[in-house]
């Protein structure tokens, strides 16, 4: 990736600008950026890969998702770890995020390449991301926590929402399908940019096919969701050899 240098501060062509500052400043936006990338890969990442694989046992109906769900209730400590290991990494990496964005420029007018489009689009679908997280948080657990929700209702709200029909459209259903693509896209981009960060990559081939093995990553995990969504809202039902309960995340 070419830089261009910009006076008091280095300019990457899809990347935030590294300002001018005190030395214990540069260090603590350093290591806020360091936390931020890798809360995007471990835990938010695997949870989200986990979690598309869990609900996709709604691909069997009610009994695999709800032995799925008992198991995730079974989870010991499963409050602490709903708390330490998924709500406040994505509330960090949600809220740096938005201040990175606010403090990054695209570049894309200067330097048209993929890597400063991808900039582009891991912004947005990161602003689409947590609006679908937030959403999907208040539709289950919210219920949950705050209104005695029970879980074996879970099954059963979700068919409820994504089937229903607004103006002739599944509107909640097509509103997952967005949220998972986008949610998807993220990971799969945010690995690459969490390698580079990281300098576990640095050749120009490595990216490359760094880069076409994060988009396979996220094709599968977008099918795997697309799938649940599709399924749920059209009641349409995979064969049982394939759709064997796959084992629990937190938060389903």
């Amino acid at each position: 990736m070419r830089t261009v240098s910009t006076g008091s501060a280095t300019a990457a062509p899809g990347g935030e600008h590294a300002a001018s500052g005190s030395l214990g400043g540069r260090r603590r936006a350093f290591l806020l950026r360091r936390l931020h990338s890798l809360s995007g890969v471990a835990p938010l990442g695997l949870f989200l890969a986990v979690h598309l694989w869990t609900n996709a046992s709604l691909l069997g109906g009610r009994a695999p998702f709800d032995h799925a769900v008992g198991e995730i209730q079974r989870t010991p400590m499963l409050p602490a770890v709903e708390v330490l290991g998924v709500l406040l990494p994505l509330a960090f990496h949600a809220i740096f995020g938005v201040y990175l964005a606010t403090r990054g420029r695209a570049n894309v007018a200067a330097y048209p390449y993929a890597r400063a489009w991808a900039y582009v689009f891991q912004r947005l679908t990161g602003v689409v991301t947590f609006a679908f997280v937030l959403a999907h948080l208040w539709e289950l657990r919210v219920q949950k926590w705050l209104f005695g929700m029970s879980e074996l209702a879970f099954y059963d709200t979700l068919v409820a929402h994504l089937s229903a029909v607004t103006a002739g459209l599944p509107v909640i259903a097509i509103g997952y399908l967005l949220g998972i693509a986008a949610s998807v896209f993220h990971l799969a981009n945010g690995l690459v940019t969490f390698a580079l960060t990281w300098g576990l990559v640095t050749s120009r081939a490595a990216q490359r096919r760094l880069s076409r093995v994060a988009a396979v990553l996220g094709a599968l995990l977008f099918l795997v969701g697309a799938s649940t969504v599709l399924s749920v809202a059209t009641g349409a039902r995979l064969p049982a050899s394939l759709t064997s309960a796959p084992a629990g995340s937190a938060c389903p």
